[in-house]
């Protein structure tokens, strides 16, 4: 019975130190995985659009390898994204085609816009490198790509009457301050001081002397 008694306190003592070292490998993989920072927002997104061309790769008819895709597959993947689109872009025979905002619905067909096109295709460029391809080969950033990129976004500027270019931005205060003291420097000529070099930069300008 000692014996027996014995071995029933062994097991029992295993059992606990197996039980404890679990615990400890759970916390210290949860450590380990809570010290890791999170993914932003622009990194779920690159994940989940490389996720979806990886598969929309795989069920490709006839079937095809991220090596074999080019520029032609790449327009193909845009074109099918559009019947997942929700921006109204009207034909040049609809009574709104250039109207920003239409007073009545139209049976225009629904596309991606422009805007989510070309952010997508810039997180697709660099996923398609950080996966391990080589960058020359990259059919995301082909120039059949960016000049279909142009297409759509001038037929949609049109279409949709939005504007697309991108706002200039105005100089600062301390730019044209800056600019008032070269001129002056340049206007007046150098002050014989020597303190226009300094301060009015007029012999970085144009003064040799």
């Amino acid at each position: 019975m000692d014996f027996v008694t014995a071995q029933g306190n062994n097991f029992t003592t295993s059992t606990n130190n197996m039980i404890q070292g679990t615990n400890f490998i759970a916390n210290s993989t949860t450590m380990i995985a809570s010290s890791v920072p999170p993914l932003s927002r622009y990194e779920n997104q690159k994940r989940r659009d490389w996720n979806t061309f990886c598969q929309y790769v795989r069920n490709h008819q006839p079937p095809l390898s991220l090596p074999q895709c080019s520029s032609a597959h790449i327009l193909e993947f845009l074109r099918y994204l559009d019947q997942f689109g929700k921006t109204k872009v009207h034909n040049q025979n609809c009574p709104f085609f250039g109207l920003l905002n239409p007073p009545a619905p139209c049976p225009c067909p629904l596309r991606q816009a422009w805007g989510s096109l070309d952010a997508l295709i810039g997180r697709l460029r660099a996923a398609y490198e950080e996966n391990g391809e080589k960058p020359e080969m990259n059919p995301f950033g082909s120039r059949n790509v960016r000049l279909f990129l142009r297409e759509v976004r001038d037929f949609q500027s049109k279409s949709r009457g939005v504007s697309y270019e991108k706002k200039r931005k105005r100089p600062s205060s301390s730019t044209n301050n800056n600019k008032q003291k070269t001129t002056m420097a340049v206007d007046g000529g150098d002050c014989g001081t020597g303190r226009c070099a300094t301060f009015c930069g007029y012999r970085n300008i144009g003064n040799d002397n």
